[in-house]
Protein backbone atom coordinates (compact mmCIF):
# COMPACT_ATOMS: atom_id res chain seq x y z
CA UNK A 1 0.00 0.00 0.00
CA UNK A 2 0.97 3.45 -0.41
CA UNK A 3 1.72 5.29 2.89
CA UNK A 4 0.25 9.02 3.69
CA UNK A 5 3.98 10.49 3.51
CA UNK A 6 4.21 9.58 -0.32
CA UNK A 7 1.38 11.04 -1.09
CA UNK A 8 2.50 14.49 1.17
CA UNK A 9 5.55 14.35 -0.59
CA UNK A 10 4.03 14.61 -4.17
CA UNK A 11 1.61 17.37 -2.47
CA UNK A 12 4.38 19.34 -1.20
CA UNK A 13 6.51 19.25 -4.59
CA UNK A 14 3.34 20.43 -6.81
CA UNK A 15 4.11 24.15 -4.43
CA UNK A 16 7.85 23.80 -4.62
CA UNK A 17 9.22 22.05 -7.59
CA UNK A 18 12.75 23.35 -7.69
CA UNK A 19 16.13 21.18 -7.57
CA UNK A 20 17.12 23.31 -4.20
CA UNK A 21 13.95 22.24 -2.08
CA UNK A 22 14.33 18.82 -3.98
CA UNK A 23 17.84 18.15 -2.92
CA UNK A 24 16.87 19.29 0.72
CA UNK A 25 13.86 16.94 0.87
CA UNK A 26 16.03 14.21 -1.27
CA UNK A 27 15.53 11.75 1.75
CA UNK A 28 12.01 11.99 1.83
CA UNK A 29 12.11 11.13 -2.18
CA UNK A 30 13.99 8.09 -1.50
CA UNK A 31 11.39 6.85 1.30
CA UNK A 32 8.52 7.78 -1.18
CA UNK A 33 10.32 5.54 -4.14
CA UNK A 34 11.08 2.95 -1.99
CA UNK A 35 7.75 2.59 -0.90
CA UNK A 36 6.28 2.72 -4.75
CA UNK A 37 8.37 0.06 -5.41
CA UNK A 38 7.49 -2.49 -2.55
CA UNK A 39 3.91 -1.61 -3.96
CA UNK A 40 5.30 -2.55 -7.29
CA UNK A 41 6.56 -5.74 -6.00
CA UNK A 42 3.35 -6.98 -4.72
CA UNK A 43 1.27 -6.20 -8.08
CA UNK A 44 4.46 -7.53 -9.94
CA UNK A 45 4.13 -10.72 -7.86
CA UNK A 46 -0.05 -10.71 -8.05
CA UNK A 47 -0.46 -9.75 -11.78
CA UNK A 48 1.70 -12.75 -13.04
CA UNK A 49 -1.21 -14.74 -11.81
CA UNK A 50 -3.46 -13.36 -13.86
CA UNK A 51 -1.22 -11.93 -16.79
CA UNK A 52 1.87 -14.63 -17.38
CA UNK A 53 3.17 -12.26 -20.11
CA UNK A 54 3.90 -9.80 -17.24
CA UNK A 55 7.37 -11.62 -16.28
CA UNK A 56 7.55 -12.34 -12.09
CA UNK A 57 11.42 -11.35 -13.02
CA UNK A 58 10.29 -7.96 -13.63
CA UNK A 59 12.60 -5.61 -11.68
CA UNK A 60 10.23 -2.94 -9.97
CA UNK A 61 13.13 -0.61 -9.48
CA UNK A 62 13.28 -0.24 -13.12
CA UNK A 63 9.29 -0.46 -14.03
CA UNK A 64 8.80 2.86 -11.10
CA UNK A 65 9.90 5.81 -13.84
CA UNK A 66 11.87 8.44 -13.58
CA UNK A 67 10.42 11.35 -11.67
CA UNK A 68 13.01 13.65 -13.61
CA UNK A 69 11.44 15.62 -16.21
CA UNK A 70 12.91 15.65 -19.86
CA UNK A 71 13.37 19.82 -20.33
CA UNK A 72 16.05 19.73 -23.12
CA UNK A 73 13.30 20.35 -25.50
CA UNK A 74 10.24 21.94 -23.72
CA UNK A 75 9.27 25.21 -22.80
CA UNK A 76 8.46 23.87 -19.61
CA UNK A 77 11.51 23.68 -16.83
CA UNK A 78 10.14 22.25 -14.18
CA UNK A 79 12.55 20.16 -13.28
CA UNK A 80 10.28 16.95 -11.47
CA UNK A 81 6.86 15.67 -12.47
CA UNK A 82 3.97 15.20 -9.61
CA UNK A 83 3.81 11.80 -9.41
CA UNK A 84 5.14 8.21 -9.55
CA UNK A 85 4.54 6.33 -12.28
CA UNK A 86 4.89 2.26 -12.69
CA UNK A 87 4.78 0.25 -15.91
CA UNK A 88 4.28 -3.11 -16.27
CA UNK A 89 5.13 -4.28 -19.54
CA UNK A 90 3.49 -7.76 -20.93
CA UNK A 91 6.36 -8.08 -23.80
CA UNK A 92 9.61 -8.58 -22.36
CA UNK A 93 11.30 -6.16 -19.59
CA UNK A 94 11.30 -3.41 -22.19
CA UNK A 95 8.46 -0.35 -20.71
CA UNK A 96 6.25 1.00 -23.26
CA UNK A 97 3.70 -1.28 -25.90
CA UNK A 98 1.49 -3.13 -24.61
CA UNK A 99 1.04 -3.15 -20.62
CA UNK A 100 -0.56 -2.43 -17.77
CA UNK A 101 0.50 1.77 -16.27
CA UNK A 102 -0.13 2.73 -12.55
CA UNK A 103 -0.15 6.41 -12.14
CA UNK A 104 0.19 7.52 -8.43
CA UNK A 105 -0.54 11.41 -7.75
CA UNK A 106 -3.04 12.83 -4.80
CA UNK A 107 -6.30 12.86 -6.14
CA UNK A 108 -5.88 11.87 -9.36
CA UNK A 109 -4.38 8.23 -9.46
CA UNK A 110 -5.79 5.53 -12.12
CA UNK A 111 -4.52 2.37 -13.22
CA UNK A 112 -4.50 1.65 -17.30
CA UNK A 113 -4.26 -0.74 -19.51
CA UNK A 114 -3.97 -1.16 -23.79
CA UNK A 115 -1.53 0.18 -25.74
CA UNK A 116 -0.59 4.16 -25.51
CA UNK A 117 0.55 5.64 -29.17
CA UNK A 118 1.79 2.45 -30.98
CA UNK A 119 4.45 3.24 -32.88
CA UNK A 120 3.81 2.83 -36.55
CA UNK A 121 4.49 -0.81 -37.61
CA UNK A 122 2.38 -1.89 -34.49
CA UNK A 123 -0.40 0.88 -35.12
CA UNK A 124 -0.78 -0.53 -39.28
CA UNK A 125 -0.67 -4.46 -37.23
CA UNK A 126 -3.18 -3.15 -34.90
CA UNK A 127 -5.76 -1.62 -37.59
CA UNK A 128 -5.24 -4.89 -39.80
CA UNK A 129 -6.50 -7.07 -36.43
CA UNK A 130 -9.49 -5.09 -36.34
CA UNK A 131 -10.44 -5.06 -39.69
CA UNK A 132 -10.21 -8.67 -39.92
CA UNK A 133 -11.70 -9.09 -36.67
CA UNK A 134 -13.53 -6.08 -35.25
CA UNK A 135 -16.13 -8.46 -33.62
CA UNK A 136 -13.53 -9.55 -31.08
CA UNK A 137 -12.34 -6.31 -29.88
CA UNK A 138 -16.17 -4.78 -29.59
CA UNK A 139 -17.02 -7.93 -27.54
CA UNK A 140 -14.43 -7.04 -25.54
CA UNK A 141 -15.08 -2.93 -25.16
CA UNK A 142 -18.66 -3.31 -25.46
CA UNK A 143 -19.30 -5.56 -22.26
CA UNK A 144 -21.64 -3.65 -19.53
CA UNK A 145 -18.83 -4.24 -16.79
CA UNK A 146 -16.03 -3.03 -19.09
CA UNK A 147 -17.74 0.27 -19.81
CA UNK A 148 -18.58 0.51 -16.36
CA UNK A 149 -15.33 0.19 -14.88
CA UNK A 150 -13.75 2.03 -17.90
CA UNK A 151 -16.14 4.31 -19.92
CA UNK A 152 -16.76 4.75 -23.85
CA UNK A 153 -13.43 3.21 -25.52
CA UNK A 154 -14.00 4.63 -28.46
CA UNK A 155 -13.88 8.47 -26.81
CA UNK A 156 -10.03 8.64 -27.18
CA UNK A 157 -7.95 10.88 -28.95
CA UNK A 158 -8.76 9.94 -32.92
CA UNK A 159 -6.87 11.02 -36.71
CA UNK A 160 -8.91 13.30 -38.00
CA UNK A 161 -9.01 11.73 -41.34
CA UNK A 162 -9.48 8.26 -42.47
CA UNK A 163 -6.39 6.14 -42.13
CA UNK A 164 -4.75 5.01 -45.16
CA UNK A 165 -6.21 2.19 -47.01
CA UNK A 166 -9.45 1.97 -45.40
CA UNK A 167 -12.88 2.94 -46.81
CA UNK A 168 -15.01 6.28 -44.65
CA UNK A 169 -17.61 4.07 -45.18
CA UNK A 170 -16.00 1.27 -42.99
CA UNK A 171 -18.63 0.15 -40.61
CA UNK A 172 -15.59 0.16 -37.44
CA UNK A 173 -14.30 3.47 -38.83
CA UNK A 174 -14.36 4.83 -35.55
CA UNK A 175 -12.44 1.51 -33.62
CA UNK A 176 -9.73 2.24 -36.97
CA UNK A 177 -9.75 6.01 -36.39
CA UNK A 178 -7.98 5.43 -33.54
CA UNK A 179 -4.31 6.98 -32.36
CA UNK A 180 -4.23 5.04 -29.03
CA UNK A 181 -5.74 1.72 -27.52
CA UNK A 182 -6.06 2.28 -23.87
CA UNK A 183 -8.41 2.57 -20.90
CA UNK A 184 -7.96 3.49 -17.55
CA UNK A 185 -9.59 3.80 -14.33
CA UNK A 186 -9.69 6.18 -11.26
CA UNK A 187 -7.70 4.72 -7.84
CA UNK A 188 -8.74 7.12 -4.53
CA UNK A 189 -5.80 8.09 -2.10
CA UNK A 190 -8.18 5.87 0.70
CA UNK A 191 -7.62 2.65 -1.90
CA UNK A 192 -3.73 2.98 -2.62
CA UNK A 193 -3.47 3.91 1.46
CA UNK A 194 -5.71 0.72 2.12
CA UNK A 195 -4.17 -2.79 2.98
CA UNK A 196 -5.52 -4.38 -0.05
CA UNK A 197 -4.20 -1.88 -2.35
CA UNK A 198 -2.46 -4.46 -4.70
CA UNK A 199 -5.24 -6.94 -4.56
CA UNK A 200 -7.15 -3.84 -6.00
CA UNK A 201 -4.71 -2.77 -8.44
CA UNK A 202 -4.26 -6.48 -9.53
CA UNK A 203 -8.32 -6.71 -10.05
CA UNK A 204 -8.57 -3.59 -12.72
CA UNK A 205 -5.80 -4.71 -14.45
CA UNK A 206 -7.59 -8.25 -15.00
CA UNK A 207 -10.56 -6.81 -16.38
CA UNK A 208 -7.91 -5.05 -18.85
CA UNK A 209 -6.45 -7.94 -19.62
CA UNK A 210 -8.10 -9.48 -22.71
CA UNK A 211 -8.23 -6.07 -24.38
CA UNK A 212 -4.09 -6.30 -23.91
CA UNK A 213 -4.60 -9.78 -25.18
CA UNK A 214 -6.07 -8.77 -28.15
CA UNK A 215 -3.78 -6.16 -29.06
CA UNK A 216 -1.09 -8.73 -28.10
CA UNK A 217 -2.39 -11.06 -30.82
CA UNK A 218 -2.65 -8.31 -33.19
CA UNK A 219 1.01 -7.34 -33.05
CA UNK A 220 2.87 -10.87 -32.54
Amino acid sequence: MIESQTLDFLKELVENNNREWFQANKERYDKARANVIELATNVITKLHKVDPSVSADLDPKKCVMRIYRDIRFSKNKIPYKNNFGVSLPTLGSKLGGVEYYLHIQPGKSFIAGGYWMPEAEHLKAIRQEIDYNANDLKKIIDDKEFVKLFGEFRKQDQLKTTPKGYDVDNENIDLLKLKSFIVSHPLKDKELMGAGAADEIVTMCSKAYPLNIFLKNAIA
